[in-house]
């Protein structure tokens, strides 16, 4: 991945020691004891800066900034930046003077928080730069890349639940139950196109239409002459025995003539 043109700062510290440390004479790693952390050599500031891969770690003048050291890092951790054994505020680190040169100096921290902001810094470098190749590998080879297998295993079997649903009232091949008659007599509605029929009287009897008497109808007979109903034999008092004898209203009583029994 090629670097880019700028420099992004990662982390500042204003107050940062600087100690001479002897050679490590054996494989163990680096101890803060052995150095004088009463006596350290340069104060001053540290600053992390970023340049494409490259991380860069500065000691600078706290007042003017004039550069003091700077210890370029290629990777954390590593042989650029390494932890004391017995302190989590302490570091060695390799500085360079840009013709070559290299030297490892320690850097101490008075407050262990800075320590800590100091080893995020670079930790997050470096996973972003990471991050950063592998999306440049997958983007040069992307048939290389993890593929997502939908397909069903060998037996693999999947259940549906699908909740059950209630059919519409009155739907087709369902349909909707007629309401009883509350009378207890059904009356079927006139055929669809026809006319209304006229209502019939009993023979003999004649039917009220508009405050008149309407004569009794007749029946039709083969020849097509209209032949009347056969008119019943009237009734004697006898028939209804004591009941036109109540002591009721006139209205009561049988109007003579009419042919109806009025109640």
């Amino acid at each position: 991945m090629e670097e880019s043109g700028y420099e992004s700062v990662l982390c500042v510290k204003p107050d940062v020691h600087v100690y001479r440390i002897p050679p490590r004479a054996t494989n163990r790693g680096y101890r803060a004891a052995e150095w004088q952390l009463d006596q350290p050599s340069w104060n001053g500031r540290l600053r992390i800066t970023a340049k494409g891969q490259m991380a860069y770690i500065k000691l600078e003048d706290r007042t003017s900034g004039e550069l003091f050291a700077q210890a370029p890092v290629d990777q954390f951790p590593g042989t650029a930046v390494e932890s004391v054994t017995d302190s989590s505020r302490y570091f060695v680190i390799r500085i360079e003077d840009g013709n070559g040169r290299r030297a490892f100096i320690g850097i101490g921290f008075g407050d262990r928080g800075d320590a800590f902001d100091f080893n995020v810094a670079l930790q997050d470098h470096f996973k972003w730069v990471k991050q950063q190749c592998e999306f440049a590998k997958q983007a040069q080879n992307p048939d290389q890349g993890p593929k997502l297998d939908l397909g069903f295993k060998e037996g693999q079997t999947i259940k549906l639940n699908i909740a059950n649903m209630k059919k519409k009232e009155g739907a087709a091949g369902n349909p909707r139950a007629r309401p009883a008659s509350t009378g207890g007599l059904s009356l079927l509605p006139p055929p669809p196109g026809g006319k209304t029929s006229t209502l019939i009287p009993p023979p003999g009897e004649q039917l009220a239409v508009g405050g008149s008497l309407a004569q009794p109808a007749v029946a039709p007979s083969s020849g097509g002459a209209p032949v009347p109903w056969p008119q019943p034999k009237p009734a004697t008092a006898d028939i209804w025995g004591d009941f036109t004898k109540s002591t009721g209203s006139t209205s009561s009583q049988t109007q003579p003539g009419t042919g109806w029994v009025q109640f």
